[in-house]
Order: structure tokens, then C-alpha cells, then sequence
């Protein structure tokens, strides 16, 4: 491996001459090629070592091939040459892939969600402290112009206090695309609206307006032929006193873009994807939209520009100490109130996050 040292939750690289890091990418599919598109362009500061998968990655600037070793996923996770695995396969095999690379000794950036489920979620972090390992999730919406604005504004006060919270992913997925990857149609695989496509709106939701207290919700499979729901609706109950509003489905033709609406004393905002609706802050001017493209009918519309940016911040990590974008402890809180969600609409209960968490 490259000569590393490591901080708890930050990577600091002590090789002087800037060697880059090593990254092996387990799943090179659509979303394994974007990261690999990312390392690409991180201008010799990291760089693709090996890879898992049928595809090959896509070729680096200038149209030529990436010189990477296409190996098995367990052999790319102990290449002595890898300092950080990629995990980029289906959901249902995040939890044990990251857990393997962990006890490996390698560092961790993973597609989201984390994992399917508390207790796994909790042993990944649980791993990750003990060997001084830092894990990354995948959460690039975050780093949208429009979403860091945000934030900043709640943060410093200007929207005052947070009454309503509102997310709508309402996507349309046709019968192909679930018989093409079977996992996507079952819940114990990480299918489904609210695991698959509404993950990254309840992560933004939660990041933005803290944490959250309590969950009801209801779910239906209503559009498909599959195992997994493709509609839940659920309520929330911050640890604010807020009230928030999570919908997600996949069975609304022709799909819309994703948005999510804040209503706050002073101020409201809605945002879409790569886009700015409403802007109604006193004191603070919109932000210019990140013209991000949406995944409402096509998956792999969003581009790479989000992985980019956060791996990007991942390597700026290594070389600064500074905290790793959306680090373990993060993403076990997402984790969790995903978990919540599912199990109020299982269970017609109300269910509190904190509670699944040990």
C-alpha cells in the first residue's frame, strides 16, 4: 500500500512527492464507471489500481484505457496496491463487502445506502473505529451549489425557526428495468422506492434538518409486478419539532424531477434537482442552480460530476487531516431513519430512529 498514515475519521497522506491513491473498484457497472470517470479526472492524485466486474472501465482523458487489473472482488480487496475499495454493487452486498475491506485494512467509499440495516450499519462503523479506518458513503447531492447554500442558511438562522420539511422523489421505472437486475425488486436486496431511488432526498432531508425523533408511514406496491413497494409515504417528527413529509415511488409516468421544500419562520425554499424553484430567504440571494440533470426516468442521467466533487473531498481529506465527506457515524444515522421508515409502514407503527440503534 501507499505510505498512509491514518487519523480516526480523516486520511493523511505523508508521501511528499504526491504519490496518488490507490482505489480498487468492486462492481464496475454504470455507477462503478462514474467513479471511475471521477478518479480519472483527479489529475494524478488518485488513481484506479483494480476493478470487479464485466465492464471495463471507461477509457481516462485523451480516450486512452485506464491501466487497471480486472481481478475478482475479493482479489481487488487485497491488492497490495489498493489503499481504498469502491464498493459499487448492488445495495443488498454493500454491508459485507465493506466489513471485508475494513478487515482488510483498507479504506472504505460506498455507493449509497451504507447498508439494508441497523445492525450491519453499526458493525461497519463499529470496524472502522476499531482499525482507525475511514469510510465514505456516497451522498453527492450534498455537495450541490444549491444544497451547501441551503444549508448554510439554516445553519446562520435566516430561514428562522423549521416548521415543515417536505421531499417528493416521484420517478417512473418501467418492467425492464427491475427484470434487468433482479435485486432491484426485493426489499431484502435493497430494492424498492425508498431504499433505491428515495435514499439520497431522505439523506439530504435528514442532513439538513437534523435528526429525527419519530417516523409513521405506509407502503404499496402499486405500479409492479415485484416483491419490493414501489410507493411509501411517510411523516416525520424532528428532534426540532418539525414536521416533515417523505414520498417516494417509481409507478408515476413519465417520472418528475426530485424535490425538497423547507418552510421555516422566517423563510421557505424548494429546490429540484439542479434547480432553484423558490428561493424566499430575506437577506440571502438565491444560489445559482448546479444544473445537475435528474434520474427520474433514466438512471444514469445524473452524471459524474456529483462523484467528482466528492471524491474530490476524499482526497483532499488524506492530504489535509481534514473530516472525510459524509463519514461513518453519518451515514448510520441515514441508515437508521431509512430503517424506521420501513418499519412503521411494515408494522403500521410509529417508530423511533434512535431506538433501532442499539
Amino acid at each position: 500500500m501507499s505510505d498512509l498514515q491514518v487519523t480516526r475519521g480523516t486520511w493523511r497522506s505523508d508521501t511528499s512527492g504526491g504519490a496518488p491513491l490507490g482505489v480498487g473498484i468492486v462492481g464496475m457497472g454504470g455507477i462503478g464507471a462514474m467513479h471511475a470517470r471521477a478518479l480519472a479526472e483527479l489529475s494524478g492524485r488518485a488513481r484506479l489500481v483494480a476493478y470487479s466486474g464485466r465492464a471495463r472501465p471507461p477509457a481516462g482523458p485523451g480516450k486512452r484505457d485506464l491501466p487497471a487489473a480486472r481481478l475478482a472482488a475479493h482479489e481487488v480487496i487485497a491488492h497490495p496496491d489498493v489503499d481504498v475499495v469502491a464498493i459499487c454493487t448492488p445495495s443488498g452486498t454493500h454491508a459485507a463487502l465493506a466489513l471485508a475491506a475494513l478487515e482488510a485494512g483498507r479504506h472504505v467509499v460506498v455507493e449509497k445506502p451504507l447498508a439494508l440495516d441497523a445492525g450491519d450499519a453499526l458493525r461497519i462503523a463499529r470496524a472502522a473505529h476499531e482499525r482507525g479506518l475511514t469510510v465514505s458513503m456516497i451522498s453527492q447531492r450534498r455537495l450541490e451549489a444549491e444544497h451547501v447554500a441551503l444549508k448554510r442558511a439554516l445553519d446562520d438562522g435566516a430561514l428562522g425557526e423549521l416548521r415543515l420539511a417536505m421531499t417528493h422523489v416521484h420517478w417512473h421505472r418501467d418492467d425492464a428495468y427491475y427484470r434487468s437486475a433482479g435485486w432491484r425488486s426485493t426489499t431484502a436486496q435493497g430494492g424498492g422506492s425508498l431504499m433505491n431511488q428515495g435514499v439520497h432526498n431522505v439523506d439530504l432531508l435528514r442532513w439538513l434538518c437534523g435528526p429525527v425523533d419519530s417516523v409513521t408511514a405506509q407502503s404499496g406496491t402499486l405500479a409492479h409486478e415485484i416483491e419490493a413497494e414501489d410507493t411509501t409515504v411517510a411523516t416525520l417528527r424532528f428532534a426540532s419539532g418539525a414536521l416533515g413529509v417523505v414520498t417516494t415511488t417509481t409507478a408515476t409516468p413519465p417520472g418528475f424531477p426530485a424535490t425538497i421544500a423547507l418552510f421555516g419562520s422566517r423563510g421557505s425554499v424548494e429546490l429540484g434537482q439542479g434547480e432553484v424553484r423558490r428561493w424566499d430567504v430575506p437577506g440571502v440571494a438565491a444560489p445559482g442552480a448546479g444544473g445537475i440533470t435528474s434520474g427520474a426516468a433514466e438512471p444514469l442521467a445524473i452524471g459524474h460530476a456529483g462523484h467528482l466533487a466528492q471524491w474530490t473531498g476524499i482526497v483532499d481529506a488524506l492530504e489535509t487531516s481534514a473530516p472525510v465527506p459524509v463519514g461513518v457515524d453519518d451515514a448510520v444515522e441515514t441508515v437508521l431513519l431509512l430503517c424506521a421508515i420501513q418499519q412503521a409502514a411494515a408494522t403500521g407503527a410509529q417508530v423511533r430512529p434512535a431506538d433501532l440503534g442499539g
